[in-house]
C-alpha cells in the first residue's frame, strides 16, 4: 500500500468511524503504531485537524469541519481523467466539454509543480484518431489495472516496459520496449513504443496486455513517433 493510499484510508476511517485509536488503525492498514503516527503527522501538516488522547490507548479523532474539499490526485489518476474525456471528445459524445475542461484545469492546479511538469510530458505523448469501421471489436477485453501507473513511470523515466501480450490470433509472446506515445481510437487504446527486437514502432492494443511491470537500471532515447494524417496530439483538440 502507498503512502497516498495509506492515509487515504486512515482518513476515510476516522470519517466512518468518528473516533479511534493507534493500535485499530495500524490494524486496519497492516502497519505499525510508528507509522501511523508519522501519518497523522503528516495529515497535521496537510490541513486535517486530527485530535488525539494522551496515552497508548488514546482516542484519535477527526475534526469534521477541517475535511479537506480538494482532491488529492495523483499524476496517473489526473492522467486517467484526462485521456477518458479525450476518448469522449473524440467520439463526440461529450456534451459538456467546457464544463470537463474547467473542472480538469482545477484539479491540475491543484497539482505541485513538478507533478504539473509530470502530467504535461504525459499529455504531449497522447494522441487520439478515428478507428476504422472495420475494425473488428468482438474480442475486446478490459485492461490491465495496473497498466496505466506502469506506463506513467517507463514514460517519465525512460525505463523498458516488459509485459505479456495476446495478439489477434490468440498467440502470447513476452515483450520488452521502449514506451513512446499512448493513441486512443475510441474504444480501443494503444500502446505506441518502439520494439528494440524488430527495430521498428509497434502498436500494442491495451487490452491485450497483462502483467505490464518497469525495468530499472536501463533506459532509452525518446522517439519522433510518425502517425497518420488523421491522427492529432492530445493538446491539438
Amino acid at each position: 500500500m502507498t503512502v497516498q493510499r495509506r492515509q487515504d484510508t486512515l482518513i476515510r476511517s476516522l470519517r466512518r468511524s468518528g473516533t479511534s485509536t493507534v493500535d485499530t488503525l495500524a490494524q486496519e492498514v497492516g502497519a505499525s503504531r510508528r507509522t501511523i503516527l508519522r501519518d497523522i503527522g503528516a495529515l497535521r501538516d496537510q490541513g486535517f485537524v486530527i485530535h488525539s488522547e494522551p496515552g497508548r490507548g488514546g482516542g484519535i479523532q477527526l475534526d469534521p469541519s477541517s475535511i479537506q474539499t480538494t482532491a488529492r490526485l495523483s499524476v496517473p489518476e489526473v492522467f486517467a481523467l484526462l485521456i477518458s474525456v479525450a476518448a469522449m471528445r473524440a467520439t463526440r459524445s461529450l456534451p459538456f466539454s467546457n464544463l470537463a475542461d474547467a473542472g480538469l484545469a482545477k484539479i491540475e492546479k491543484a497539482l505541485p509543480t513538478d507533478k504539473v511538469r509530470d502530467l504535461r510530458r504525459l499529455l504531449n505523448c497522447l494522441h487520439v484518431g478515428q478507428l476504422s469501421p472495420q475494425q473488428d471489436l468482438s474480442d475486446m477485453g478490459t485492461m490491465d489495472a495496473a497498466l496505466l501507473p506502469a506506463f506513467e513511470a517507463a514514460f517519465l523515466q525512460n525505463l523498458h516496459l516488459r509485459f505479456s501480450y495476446r495478439d489477434a490470433k490468440g498467440q502470447h509472446t513476452n515483450r520488452t520496449v521502449e514506451p513512446q506515445a499512448m493513441l486512443i481510437l475510441p474504444p480501443l487504446w494503444y500502446l505506441v513504443a518502439w520494439d528494440p527486437t524488430r527495430h521498428d514502432f509497434r502498436h500494442f492494443r491495451m487490452d491485450r496486455i497483462n502483467a505490464p511491470e518497469c525495468i530499472t537500471g536501463t533506459s532509452f532515447p525518446r522517439r519522433h513517433v510518425p502517425f497518420e494524417d488523421d491522427v492529432c496530439p492530445y493538446n491539438d483538440l
